[in-house]
């Protein structure tokens, strides 16, 4: 009898076992538990409506990604991972998660030069799924926050599909859409800019843990003006109103 192939036999093993045991067969256990890990982590996260929850008790993870470029669909891959609680108005530093990736591909000189991550320091960084299910313990439960988010979900999105087989869950928040309803008329929104303005101290910028404790700041600046504004005291209040603006 001939011998079912790699998808066949995996089909197989996962109608004898389920989908983690096939997985554990074809890559190893480790990456089956990992795996099972960011599934399970992404699969509580729906389980969980912050939006009745009052701004000031919500805990946040405000995170960054550093990646060889600007495009997934295109092969570019994620080199670096930050990210750093916010609790009770204050920015938790002690609690704080980071790590470098390995790419698997070379990064370009530019984002060498833009980041300061080489080649050599990411040749013996852990793989992206190991990464990435230490970052999903990490976060849990709670709400994201970044800045210009739409780069850093597309990247974790196609981390989690790539790895996983599934879509991020967890709510994120954008300073960025926060600054231009609190703050419209601005000519620019980086995050340079908003520092600035605020008197944030930059340092390290676009190093991945660094850009999270500065984005916190920020974080914090904009709900002291949220926290004076009527009608705004849930998170629900808020997607409501970024949604109209």
């Amino acid at each position: 009898m001939k011998e079912p192939n790699g998808v066949g036999r995996m089909w197989n093993l996962y109608k004898m076992g389920g989908f983690t045991p096939a997985i554990a067969s074809m890559l190893g256990s480790q990456h089956a538990q990992q795996m099972a890990q960011i599934r399970n982590m992404n699969r509580s996260q729906r389980k969980l409506s912050e939006l009745d929850m009052n701004l000031t008790d919500l805990e946040i993870v405000v995170f960054d990604l550093e990646t060889t470029g600007f495009s997934p669909a295109n092969g570019d891959e994620i080199i670096s991972f930050g990210a750093v609680a916010v609790r009770g108005g204050q920015v938790i530093e002690e609690e704080s998660f980071y790590s470098l990736v390995n790419p698997k591909r070379m990064i370009p000189p530019a984002i060498i030069e833009l980041t300061g991550i080489t080649n050599e320091m990411v040749e013996d960084a852990p793989d992206l799924i190991q990464v990435l299910s230490s970052f999903m313990q990490f976060i849990g439960r709670r709400v994201l926050v970044a800045h210009a988010s739409g780069h850093d979900k597309q990247f974790l999105n196609q981390a989690l599909w790539k790895t996983s087989k599934i879509s991020l869950n967890h709510r994120v928040i954008d300073t960025m859409m926060l600054a231009k309803w609190l703050e419209p008329g601005l000519p620019q929104y980086d995050l340079d800019t908003l520092l600035n303005r605020h008197h944030i101290p930059i340092s390290n910028r676009h190093h991945a843990l660094s850009d999270s404790l500065m984005t916190a700041q920020l974080w914090l600046e904009y709900m002291q003006k949220i926290n004076g504004r009527k009608n705004i005291n849930t998170l629900g209040d808020l997607y409501a109103y970024l949604s109209q603006h």
